[in-house]
C-alpha cells in the first residue's frame, strides 16, 4: 500500500509547477530580506509605513518540500505591501532580483499565489490529519483520498486560468494513483465501513460518484465479497475459541434440554434463524456526524459486547495507517547524538533509547510531516516582526 502523504506531495508538486516562476520571484523576494540584518531591518521599516499588523513570520520555503512552500506564500501574502514598497526605496533589491529569480514579484506573481492558496490549504490540511501519530487514520481513507478527488475535478472547471492549469496537471497525477478502481486497497474501504458514521451505503455512494456505472459496481461487488470474507475469517476464530468450552458444557445443557431440541439441532448441524453481527450492524442507521472528535475506538469499545466480531475485526484493520509518515518521524535517527561510533552503548540500549523517546512523547508528538519553517524562524534573532 502507499503513503498517502507521499502520494499528495507528489500531487501537489506537479501542480505546482504550473507557477514555478511566480513562486521563484517571491521566493527570491523572501530570501532577500532574510539574507543579512541591515536588510531585514530595511524590510521591517517597510512594513511599520504599510501599518501591516500581521505579527507572523516571513519564512523561507526548502523547494523540494511543497509544505514550506505553502507556509512561505501564506506568510508572504500578508507582506505584499511591504515588498512593493521596498523595491520603491532599496535598488539593490530589483537589481538582485533581476539577476537571479527573473525579477521582483509582479501583481500578477502576487494574484498567482493568492488565487491557489485556498487550493494549496485543503492539501496541507488534509496532510496533515492523514499524518497523525496519536489517532487511527485508516477510516479516514474515503474522506480525504475521495475528497481530494471531488476537488480536483471541481478547480479543473474553474474560471480561473491558473487554477484549472493546475488543477489539471494534479489531475492526470491523481488518476495515476487513485483513480483507477482495480488500485484502491479493499481493506481501507473496509476501514470505512467499520466507522459507524459512514457504514456501507456512503462508501457506495461515493464509489458511484467517482466511476463509470460498469467500474462501480464491480468495486462495491468485491467490497461486499471481501467485507463478508473477512468477517466469516473472524468468526471462525471466535467460534473456535468457543468450542472448548462449549464441549465441557455439554452434560450441563442436556440437564436443561429435557425434550432434547439443543442436542436435535447441534447433532444435524441446524439452527434457529438469526442475523449476524455484519448485517445487524449494516443495517443500523449511523452514527450522526456531531463531531470532528469522535473517538472511534472508543464507539467499537462501548459496543463490544453487541459485535464481539466485529469489533475484534475493527481493532485490527483500523489499526493500518494510511501514512508511513509518523513511523518515519518516530524510528528516524537524524539529529541523534547517540550512535554506533559515539558512543559506547549496546546496540540493544541505542535502540531502547530510540523507541522510550517516541513512547515520552505521547499526544505531544507533532503530527507535522516536515519541519515547520515558522517554528525553525522563531530561533533566529531578529526574524520576528
Amino acid at each position: 500500500m502507499r503513503c498517502c502523504a507521499h502520494i499528495l506531495s507528489l500531487i501537489v508538486k506537479d501542480g505546482l509547477k504550473e507557477i514555478k516562476d511566480s513562486i521563484s520571484k517571491i521566493r527570491g523576494a523572501v530570501k532577500y530580506v532574510k539574507s543579512s540584518p541591515t536588510r531585514f531591518a530595511r524590510f521591517k521599516g517597510c512594513v511599520e509605513q504599510e501599518g501591516i499588523s500581521y505579527q507572523g513570520i516571513v519564512c523561507l520555503d526548502v523547494e523540494t518540500r511543497w509544505n514550506s512552500t505553502y507556509l512561505m506564500l501564506e506568510a508572504s501574502l500578508k507582506y505584499k505591501d511591504a515588498f512593493v514598497l521596498l523595491d520603491m526605496q532599496d535598488t539593490k533589491f530589483g537589481i538582485e532580483m533581476a539577476k537571479s529569480n527573473g525579477g521582483v514579484p509582479l501583481e500578477e506573481d502576487w494574484e498567482y499565489a493568492r488565487s491557489i492558496l485556498p487550493f494549496l490549504k485543503i492539501f496541507y490540511d488534509s496532510t496533515l490529519r492523514i499524518s497523525g501519530s496519536s489517532y487511527v487514520t485508516s477510516h479516514m481513507y474515503m474522506n480525504e483520498v475521495f475528497g481530494i478527488g471531488k476537488r480536483i475535478r471541481q478547480y479543473s472547471e474553474s474560471g480561473d486560468v491558473s487554477i484549472k492549469l493546475m488543477a489539471m496537471r494534479m489531475k492526470g497525477k491523481y488518476e495515476k494513483y487513485w483513480g483507477n478502481p482495480n488500485g484502491i486497497n479493499i481493506l481501507l474501504l473496509i476501514a470505512v465501513v467499520l466507522d459507524p458514521r459512514s457504514k456501507l451505503d456512503f462508501v457506495n455512494y461515493f464509489i458511484d460518484y467517482l466511476f463509470e456505472s460498469s467500474k462501480a459496481n464491480e468495486l462495491k461487488a468485491k467490497l461486499l465479497s471481501s467485507l463478508k470474507t473477512l468477517y466469516e475469517q473472524y468468526q471462525g476464530i471466535e467460534e473456535g475459541s468457543q468450542s472448548s468450552q462449549q464441549e465441557s458444557q455439554l452434560d450441563d445443557d442436556d440437564d436443561d434440554d429435557p425434550h432434547g431440541m439443543r442436542f436435535y439441532l447441534r447433532v444435524t448441524g441446524r439452527r434457529f434463524d438469526y442475523i449476524s453481527e455484519l448485517d445487524k450492524y449494516l443495517r443500523e442507521d449511523p452514527e450522526p456526524y456531531m463531531s470532528v472528535e469522535f473517538d472511534i475506538l472508543h464507539w467499537w469499545k462501548v459496543n463490544s459486547t453487541r459485535f464481539p466480531i466485529l469489533a475484534n475485526m475493527a481493532r485490527e484493520v483500523l489499526a493500518i495507517p494510511i501514512s508511513t509518515v509518523a513511523s518515519e518521524c518516530a524510528f528516524s535517527t537524524g539529529g541523534r547524538v547517540v550512535s554506533p561510533y559515539r558512543s559506547c552503548l549496546t546496540p540493544k540500549i541505542v535502540e531502547a533509547l530510540v523507541c522510550t523517546q517516541d513512547w515520552l512523547k505521547g499526544t505531544s508528538f507533532s503530527i507535522l510531516f516536515e519541519e515547520d519553517p515558522k517554528e525553525l524562524d522563531k530561533f533566529e534573532q531578529g526574524e520576528i516582526i
